[in-house]
């Protein structure tokens, strides 16, 4: 789909389609190279920054999307304070080269200057705007043009780039492992694997931000993003679980084998099913039509039909493993941020922080008959959204809702 004919996958709520930009996050798992990888598309604006911080939290790495013809913005450098703040590692897709005025190396100069050193490209443009054509593969040292995708030579004007960037690519590669130091400095090369090895343990340490290009709408590039993200960011099992005791943080190796511990991350209402509650499996498994612990709110839950969703497509399955995310309709005590567990072992994860509203406004009924409705309606909306408060001003008897800015209310 396209977001222009509002046909995505993801931006499937009608204000979403409406307005040309994601407002909720959106969960999109793909299997790709025979692992399963669930993707989350986040809101761009930084009004919905809650999503941002949920998606954060639960997820491995993160893809930061920055456009080659605007460059560096607002809200990519708000999603990147995130970033690090939870040390997670990234990459950096510049996309849209097929826009006017776009320019990946300018784009990297200005990645560069704003977020460092390390962020260094692995692949090149080739061409931009009308002529951009596919991209040059630094690792591997080949050129691939259009869609679908076609092994070709490296342009001869560009060699001379190639070299470089390639250069000072093999080099921060090679300062993460002192073996491959050693060879560098003796003039060897490296082969790919050496390569790719010691771009991964780059990327998961943070010392490596990898920057890619492509094109969305032409579906130029997206496949070795797919490639990096399968290569190079962390597994499930490769992050450690922040437990929450009374006394202290506690790091916990995530595994299947262990007692359930899942974090809710997101609550939505839908149309057909009511509640819905989006959460992640750190350890253990939790089964369709079971009961768990809530061990937030001290309370046992009912557990119906799992779901994986897929945009707005919701799929049963029977169990979810560590790892995974999912989402249980009608939970009557459990909101955003609590654990999930057994009864038997109760803990608790790290929940998440949000950004306090910031931003206040006052809100009426068109009619005094509305009244009850709009009571009923805020507080559904501030139950899916954190980033939201309602409160009753007792002065002037007003309903004040506060956010993030004039766009998220």
């Amino acid at each position: 789909g396209k977001v222009d004919d509002g046909a995505t996958t993801s931006d499937y709520d009608p204000e979403e389609v409406k307005r040309k930009i994601s407002i909720n996050l959106t969960m999109l798992p793909c299997y790709w190279k025979g692992a399963k990888i669930n993707l989350i598309d986040t809101p761009g604006y930084s009004d919905f920054v809650g999503e941002v911080k949920a998606a954060i939290r639960v997820g491995e790495g993160a893809v930061i999307v920055v456009c080659a013809a605007s460059g560096v913005e607002v809200g990519t450098e708000q999603v990147w304070a995130y970033s690090e703040e939870a040390n997670l590692p990234r990459l950096i897709l510049v996309n849209k080269m097929d826009r006017e005025n776009a320019n990946f190396y300018r784009t990297v100069d200005e990645v560069q200057s704003k977020f460092g050193a390390r962020c260094l490209p692995v692949q090149l443009a080739i061409g931009a705007h009308q002529n951009f054509q596919g991209i040059v593969d630094l690792l591997t040292m080949k050129s691939y043009i259009g869609s679908p995708a076609k092994e070709a030579e490296i342009p001869s004007a560009m060699q001379t780039q190639v070299d470089s960037f390639r250069e000072k690519l093999i080099e921060a590669i090679a300062e993460v492992d002192d073996r491959l130091i050693e060879k560098y400095l003796g003039g060897e090369e490296f082969s790919l694997e050496e390569l790719s090895d010691g771009l991964r343990q780059a990327i998961i340490s943070g010392r490596i931000i990898p920057i890619l290009a492509g094109s969305a709408l032409q579906n130029v590039g997206i496949n070795w993003l797919m490639d990096a993200i399968y290569n190079y960011l962390p597994s499930p099992k490769e992050r450690e679980v922040i437990m929450a005791d009374d006394s202290a943080k506690q790091a916990v190796e995530p595994s299947q084998d262990a007692p359930l511990a899942a974090l809710v991350f997101k609550t939505s209402a839908d149309p057909y099913v009511g509640k819905l509650t989006y959460f992640r499996v750190y350890n253990g498994v939790i089964d369709s039509n079971s009961q768990v612990w809530n061990a937030t709110q001290g309370g046992v839950e009912r557990i119906g039909q799992l779901f994986i969703l897929r945009g707005k497509t919701q799929e049963p399955v029977s169990q979810l493993r560590a790892g995974d995310m999912g989402a249980v309709a009608k939970l009557s005590l459990t909101s955003t941020g609590d654990t999930l567990c057994s009864r038997d072992k109760p803990v608790r994860i790290e929940p998440i922080l949000f950004p306090e509203p910031v931003f206040n406004e006052a809100v009426y009924p068109k009619t005094k008959a509305d009244l009850d409705k709009l009571g009923a309606a805020l507080s559904r909306l501030s139950e899916e959204d954190p980033t939201l408060r309602v409160h009753r001003e007792a002065d002037t008897s007003e309903t004040i809702l506060s956010g993030i800015g004039e766009t998220h209310l």
